[in-house]
């Protein structure tokens, strides 16, 4: 049985209308006869089922539409059409470095986001130890967050989040955090999460990660599904090919232009 089916979903945004422009400009366009509604599709029938710890990476240029993809996926956004369905809890590791206070410490932002994620003080005063050991932050705990560099922020809201025991994980570019050792080490974390059966989702522009961590892959190109399977290295082959040509047979006009 699924743990996670993703059926028929797109995903719409209006430019333009009232809600956006403030009622007095839309009054304002409209009695100028200037009133005018854009849509843009983020996604665009989107289809894929995955099994309980199965690892799915998505691939896709800037602007294919899997950022949005996993905001509906976790329950951020709701898709214009079609359905997500989900069994178990969620958690989704998006934007590491946003929601901590920059003049508050490293001490006291690492216990205001477990508190944000759900975590009790019982809980983060048991594990804060092993969250600033993981990020490689003993030396900075009483420091101001904004002094850390953008990748010990990154560091320190990976640690927090990997504590969590899911049924489905999404990650958006979060094994890119840190140097190289950090890199080695995050995905050693995330491969424990993933054994422990969890059902993954990756989104990278790392191919090499897409093919040593994901059993199945979806590319996305401008909101468009190219392709879904098990055949890991045959599509992020075509998609490389595609990065270099831009052009490739099955894909219309208005993705290769």
């Amino acid at each position: 049985m699924s743990i996670l089916t993703v059926q028929n979903v797109s995903i719409r945004y209006i430019t333009g209308d009232f809600k956006e422009i403030g009622l007095k400009e839309y009054v304002l366009r409209r009695l100028r006869g200037c009133y005018l509604v854009e849509e843009f599709w983020a996604d665009r029938h989107i289809n894929f089922s995955l099994e309980r710890g199965e690892m799915l990476g998505i691939i896709g240029s800037n602007g294919a539409g899997k950022s949005t993809l996993l905001k509906v996926i976790s329950g951020i956004m709701e898709p214009t059409e079609g359905a997500v369905c989900r069994e178990g809890t969620i958690a989704a590791l998006l934007e590491l470095a946003s929601g901590f206070d920059g003049d508050l410490t490293v001490r006291e932002n690492t216990y205001l986001r477990g508190a944000m994620l759900g975590y009790t003080r019982k809980f983060m005063d048991a594990t804060y130890g092993q969250i600033i050991r993981f990020a490689e932050l003993e030396a900075f705990q009483d420091r101001p967050f904004k002094q850390l560099s953008s990748g010990m922020k990154s560091r320190l809201a990976f640690s927090i989040a990997s504590l969590v025991e899911p049924d489905i994980l999404i990650l958006d570019e979060v094994l890119s955090v840190g140097d190289g050792a950090f890199r080695a080490k995050s995905e050693r974390k995330m491969k424990e999460i993933i054994t422990g059966g969890a059902t993954t989702i990756l989104v990278s522009h790392s191919i090499q990660q897409i093919l040593e961590l994901c059993n199945k892959v979806l590319w996305l190109e401008k909101g468009k599904q190219i392709e879904f399977g098990e055949d890991i290295e045959g599509i992020c082959k075509r998609y490389q090919q595609f990065l270099k040509t831009g052009k490739l047979k099955g894909i219309d006009s208005e993705i290769t232009e």
